[in-house]
C-alpha cells in the first residue's frame, strides 16, 4: 500500500506499528527496510520507539522521521535526548487524546499511551506544548474519539492543539470523506491532514483530496 500511495502523489508515508509497545516487542525493521526501498517521499515510522538506537535503527533502515508516544510519557527526557542526537527535524511525538471533559465544562483531553489503550492522566494541551519544549519537530495528533468512525476529525481538540504549539501539527483520526480533509486545516489548523481507510479502500484518490484542498484555498502540491 505504501508504494500505491507513493506512486499516486501522497507526499508523506505513515507507518505505525500501533501494537508494538503494548506487545513490548520492536517495530519490524525488515518491512520498514523493504518499504524505504520503494517509496521516494518522506515516511515516518512509530511503534516501539524506546531508546536512541531504535531511531538510529529506523533511520538506518530509510525512516526519514521517527514518532515517539508511549517512550515519552515514561521518560519525557528521551524527547530532548533524541532531538540533541538526531534533530529536531525529524522526531515526532504521536499524541493519541481522547476527551474527557463532561458536559458543561471546559473542553479537556487526556494522553493515552500504548496504541491509545491505556489512560495516562496527562492533560493533551499541556503534554503537547511540553514535548515541543523538550525538542519535538512535529505532532502527530490522533483523536481517539473519532479514530475509525468516518465522522471527521475532532476540529476543536485539532485546533487547540494548533494554536497552542509552534511546530507543524498532522490531524489523524476520522476522515470520512474529502471535505474532512479541507476541515482539518481551515478549522482545525493543521499544518496537514493524515487518512488511511477512504484512499486504502479506494474510496477516493489522493489527486481527488488535493483537488479539493486546493479548490478550498488550501496550498497543496498537484
Amino acid at each position: 500500500m505504501a508504494y500505491v500511495v507513493s506512486d499516486i502523489g501522497a507526499d508523506e508515508v505513515t507507518f505505525l506499528d500501533i501494537t508494538a509497545s503494548s506487545d513490548d516487542r520492536d517495530t519490524m525493521v525488515h518491512v520498514v527496510e523493504e518499504v524505504a526501498s520503494d517509496v521516494f517521499i518522506p515516511l515516518t515510522v512509530g511503534g516501539g520507539i524506546r531508546q536512541l538506537a531504535d531511531i538510529r535503527k529506523m533511520l538506518n533502515a530509510g525512516a526519514d522521521k521517527v514518532a515517539i508516544n508511549t517512550a515519552a510519557v515514561f521518560n519525557p527526557d528521551f524527547v530532548g535526548e533524541a532531538s540533541s542526537h538526531f534533530g529536531s527535524q525529524c522526531i515526532v511525538v504521536a499524541i493519541d487524546a481522547k476527551q474527557v471533559s463532561q458536559e458543561g465544562e471546559a473542553l479537556r483531553w487526556e494522553i493515552f499511551t500504548h496504541g491509545g489503550r491505556k489512560p495516562t492522566g496527562l492533560d493533551a494541551v499541556e503534554w503537547a506544548k511540553k514535548m515541543v519544549d523538550l525538542g519535538a519537530g512535529e505532532i502527530l495528533l490522533t483523536s481517539m474519539d473519532r479514530d475509525g468512525t468516518r465522522n471527521g476529525f475532532d476540529l476543536a481538540l485539532t485546533r487547540t492543539i494548533s494554536e497552542a504549539v509552534t511546530v507543524p501539527v498532522i490531524a489523524s483520526g476520522g476522515v470520512g470523506t474529502l471535505e474532512h480533509l479541507a476541515e482539518g486545516v481551515l478549522e482545525g489548523k493543521a499544518d496537514a491532514v493524515l487518512a488511511a481507510s477512504i484512499f486504502h479502500f479506494g474510496e477516493y484518490t489522493i489527486a481527488e483530496a488535493k483537488q479539493q484542498m486546493a479548490a478550498q484555498g488550501i496550498e497543496v502540491r498537484l
